[in-house]
């Protein structure tokens, strides 16, 4: 077995870091050694931690134990303080000073989640753009107030059975459409075929990059931290879409979803290799 930095929020804080991004990170763990782990793991990768705020008690810090198949894999959580997060946690002043904010996990956002809403609205109103990935609803209901926060979402990063879910329609097509009705832009992940995209009546198609997989975890959260790195740098829509599917491949190649980040060389090997073999 090997333990690594988990969540699907700071994996996209520490790959965007990596990326050559100021990144503030703001969470809530527990004060004890997992908790440590990941505060060192994201301070080494360049994040600011300043701003989580660790807690004593009887909760933990998270934890996903991962069992991995031949072409499957059994996946168990204690979610521990991700639960717990409140809107009393946040510094609204720490977060209005930057020009973006990311969201990962809006389901298991459960203390935050009420309020997530107001916390967007805010956040627009101070210049702020806005992405949101939803991950996974583990009730499968995809209701707890997210169209409310979509009014507020920039940007809008789910994969191919999230968006089918978050519009309630079998269709992909039809979801994507919907969806772009009320987001500017929206992503969608395609695993092994790439991704796509529509921004108002517009749809682009990004072909995947080919690799040697060794793992998946953590792909589609790297591919977040691909595309927000040229989001933010206002590059096209095509750019953004092929960077998000560049940094998703690259995080296969490792096992965890920001080993293969950690390693300057192995990265920059590979964003050498791949970008030449795009163009």
């Amino acid at each position: 077995m090997m333990l690594t930095l988990g969540s699907s929020s700071a994996i996209v804080a520490h790959n965007l870091a990596a990326l050559g991004n100021r990144v503030g990170f703001v969470s809530r763990i527990g004060d004890d050694q997992l908790g440590q782990i990941a505060l060192d793991r994201l301070a080494a990768g360049g994040v600011d931690i300043s701003k989580v705020r660790r807690v004593t008690g009887s909760t933990k810090t998270g934890l996903t134990v991962i069992l991995q198949r031949d072409g499957w894999r059994n996946m168990l959580t204690y979610a521990g303080t991700i639960f717990e997060l409140t809107f009393d946690d946040l510094d609204f002043d720490y977060l209005a000073s930057s020009r973006h904010f990311h969201l990962s996990s809006f389901y298991l956002q459960r203390g935050l989640r009420p309020q997530i809403p107001d916390l967007f609205r805010k956040l627009k109103a101070a210049g702020l753009t806005i992405s949101l990935d939803t991950n996974d609803d583990p009730d499968d209901g995809w209701q707890g107030g997210l169209r409310d926060a979509l009014r507020y979402v920039d940007v809008l990063l789910p994969n191919e059975r999230e968006a089918r879910r978050i519009a309630h329609t079998d269709n992909l097509d039809a979801a994507i459409a919907s969806l772009a009705e009320v987001v500017p832009v929206v992503v969608v992940k395609l695993g092994e075929r790439g991704a796509t995209a529509q921004c108002g009546s517009e749809r682009f198609v990004s072909p995947p990059v080919k690799v040697d997989l060794v793992d998946a975890v953590g792909a589609g959260d790297s591919f977040d931290a691909g595309f927000l790195h040229q989001f933010l740098r206002g590059a096209d829509l095509e750019s953004c879409l092929a960077n998000g599917n560049l940094a998703g491949a690259l995080s296969t190649t490792r096992a965890g979803g920001t080993e293969a980040f950690r390693d300057p060389e192995h990265r920059k090997r590979f964003f050498e290799t791949h970008k030449s073999a795009m163009t």
